[in-house]
């Protein structure tokens, strides 16, 4: 499979030098381009002759695609006071802040709205940490 030709970007970055400088060596003739509309493109063989070693993919040829999915989600309960509220949400943040297995990220934010005596969750997160984060919430409004 060929490799995905390099940008002026990719180049400068790869090179640590700026991209005016990698765009004087192609006018230059130096460093070896094709011009695709406004844009050079340069081959990574190209790019290894012009450093004499050889040079890394970009990063879309190395990038490993793993997938994921995540829980957004909004909780409301009706009918909660203040001190229950408070309650809740130390637990929710305690539960946050404790470490766990694995790399599933998860955040909450919650409002409350002391007037109508409703409290929001918002939930985003990995699926397995949601799911386990909701049933306490379960928990702890069953045990009021």
């Amino acid at each position: 499979m060929p490799h995905q030709p390099y940008s002026v970007e990719q180049v400068a970055n790869l090179l640590g030098l700026h991209v005016k400088t990698v765009r004087g060596y192609v006018r230059d003739g130096r460093l070896k381009a094709v011009r695709i509309g406004k844009q050079y493109r340069i081959a990574r063989e190209d790019l290894e002759a012009f450093t004499g070693h050889p040079v890394a993919p970009p990063p879309a040829e190395t990038a490993r695609r793993t997938r994921h999915a995540e829980v957004s989600s909004v909780v409301q309960v009706d009918a909660i006071s203040r001190a229950e509220v408070s309650r809740l949400t130390n637990t929710l943040m305690a539960v946050v802040a404790a470490p766990r297995d694995g790399d599933e990220r998860l955040r909450v934010e919650s409002i409350y709205d002391e007037e109508r005596a409703v409290l929001k969750i918002i939930v985003i997160g990995g699926l397995t940490v949601s799911a386990d984060l909701f049933r306490i919430v379960t928990t702890l409004l069953e045990d009021r």
